[in-house]
């Protein structure tokens, strides 16, 4: 069961269930359906094709930072404080489906 929201009364409850907000008070418990109370305006449309966009934009930014190391304008330690080193961003690049050292900047 999902955790209590801060400022319900004692004896009530709201908490998610997989598709629905659950509300007990004093025993009593009802259910809401979530998609009762979200409008499909409230959710991003994503489509198939986008996703493939979303790896091509990574693949996109290996290729920016790339291109700035090799003319000497970042390096490796090019962000703010060193909060982040390329090892990181590389990381992060390939976790979203893109390549650093091949970039591929087809839309699939």
């Amino acid at each position: 069961m999902g955790t209590p929201l801060p400022g319900i009364l004692m004896g009530t409850r709201l908490y998610t269930e997989p598709g629905y907000l659950i509300i007990e008070e004093d025993g009593h418990r009802s259910q809401l359906a979530i998609a009762d109370i979200l409008r499909a305006a409230d959710i991003p449309a994503l489509t198939y094709a986008q996703v493939g966009a979303i790896k091509t934009l990574a693949n996109l930014t290996a290729v920016l930072i790339r291109t700035l190391i090799a003319r000497d304008i970042l390096d490796e330690q090019f962000l703010e404080d060193g909060d982040y080193d390329l090892a990181a961003i590389v990381q992060t690049i390939e976790d979203m489906g893109g390549d650093f050292g091949e970039p591929d900047l087809t839309v699939s």
